[in-house]
C-alpha cells in the first residue's frame, strides 16, 4: 500500500508544475504586466512612468524567467517566476495588487466557507443516499416513477433559482433567516442556515439520480440474491449488503470534493454577502487584482489534486483489491 501512495505523490508533483506553469503563462506572458498595470490604473492614457511605478511597487518589474543582470542563482531568483510563482509551493501568497496579506485574509474568510460547505456535504450526502436507497427499495413501482420524475424537474431548475426563490420565500415573506449578512461565533448559525438549506436542496435532483445509478447495478448482482435467499430483507439488504459495496463510487464522488470545500461557492457567498474565499474570489476579478486570482487558481488546483490522492488512501481502506496490489 505504501508504494501504491508514494506511485500517486509521484504522479501528483509534475501535474501541479504543469498547473503552476500554465498559470504562470496565462498571467504574466499572455497578460502581460503592462496590461494589468493599465486594466488597474484604470486610465485611458497611462503615462509610461505611472506604469513602471504601479509595476515596481508590486514586483512586476523583474525579468520574467531570467534576470540576465544579475549572477549566480540570483539570476533564477530575481525573476517574476520564482517570486510569484515558485513562491506558491511553500504557501508564500505574497500581497495582492492592493497591498492586503492575501495569506492572512485566506486563513480568516475559509471559516465562513467551510461554515456552509461542510454542512450542505454532510447533510446533503445523507438526504441523496436515504432518497436513492427508497427509490431503489421501491423500484418498478408509481413511486420510483416520480420520484425521477421530480429529480429531472430539480435538476432543471438553475441554482439561481433556489437562492433568490429562498430569499424571497423565507427572508422576505416569512422572515425566519436574514437574507445575507454574516456574524461571528453562535451569531452565524441565522445566516447559515438558509444558504446551507438551499444548498442542500438544489443538489438532491442529480445526487439522487446518481446514487440510485449506483445502487440499482449492485441490486442484480449474485451477493444481493445470495443474501435475499437466506430470507433477509429488502430493507437490510439495500442499508447493509448495498450500501456498504457501492462505498467505492461514493467515495470517489465524495472524497475528491472535500478540499474544495476549503475555497468555498461563488454563488452562494456572492448573493449572501457572506465573507468567504467564494466571495474573496469573486470580488478580486471584479476588482482585477490578478494576484489574488491567482493564488485562488494554484490553491484550488492543489486541493483538487490532494483529493485525488485523498481517493486513493480512501480505495485502500475499502477496496481489498487496492490492499494487495
Amino acid at each position: 500500500m505504501t508504494q501504491y501512495l508514494i506511485r500517486r505523490i509521484l504522479y501528483a508533483i509534475p501535474l501541479l508544475m504543469g498547473v503552476n506553469v500554465i498559470t504562470f503563462v496565462l498571467f504574466f506572458i499572455v497578460n502581460t504586466p503592462d496590461d494589468m498595470a493599465r486594466m488597474n490604473l484604470g486610465q485611458k492614457r497611462v503615462t509610461p512612468e505611472a506604469i513602471e511605478k504601479w509595476k515596481h511597487e508590486r514586483g512586476y518589474d523583474l525579468p520574467l524567467l531570467v534576470n540576465e543582470t544579475a549572477e549566480g542563482v540570483t539570476q533564477f531568483t530575481e525573476t517574476i517566476f520564482f517570486k510569484k510563482s515558485i513562491g506558491l509551493f511553500a504557501l508564500q501568497f505574497g500581497r495582492s495588487d492592493a497591498g492586503e496579506d492575501i495569506g492572512a485574509d485566506i486563513s480568516q474568510r475559509m471559516w465562513p466557507s467551510l461554515a456552509i460547505a461542510v454542512p450542505s456535504l454532510l447533510v446533503g450526502l445523507a438526504v441523496d443516499i436515504s432518497i436513492a436507497l427508497l427509490v431503489v427499495l421501491f423500484r418498478r413501482s408509481y413511486l420510483e416513477l416520480w420520484g425521477l420524475v421530480a429529480c429531472v424537474a430539480l435538476m432543471s431548475i438553475s441554482s439561481l433559482f433556489y437562492i433568490i426563490g429562498g430569499q424571497y420565500l423565507v427572508g422576505k415573506l416569512l422572515q425566519l433567516a436574514p437574507i445575507s449578512g454574516y456574524d461571528t461565533g453562535a451569531g452565524a448559525f441565522k445566516f447559515l442556515v438558509l444558504p446551507v438549506v438551499i444548498g442542500i436542496v438544489s443538489g438532491i435532483g442529480s445526487g439522487v439520480r446518481w446514487y440510485r445509478t449506483l445502487f440499482l447495478e449492485e441490486v442484480e448482482k449474485d451477493y444481493v440474491r445470495t443474501a435475499r435467499s437466506k430470507g433477509l430483507g429488502e430493507t437490510y439488504v439495500l442499508f447493509t449488503h448495498v450500501l456498504k459495496n457501492a462505498m467505492i463510487p461514493i467515495l470517489t464522488g465524495v472524497v475528491v470534493v472535500l478540499p474544495l470545500l476549503f475555497t468555498g461557492s461563488l454563488i452562494t457567498e456572492s448573493f449572501f454577502a457572506i465573507p468567504g474565499l467564494g466571495s474573496y474570489t469573486i470580488d478580486a476579478i471584479n476588482r482585477q487584482d490578478f494576484a489574488i486570482v491567482r493564488t485562488m487558481v494554484f490553491l484550488g488546483s492543489a486541493l483538487y489534486i490532494f483529493g485525488l490522492l485523498l481517493t486513493d488512501l480512501s480505495y485502500t481502506l475499502v477496496d481489498p483489491r487496492v490492499r494487495l496490489e
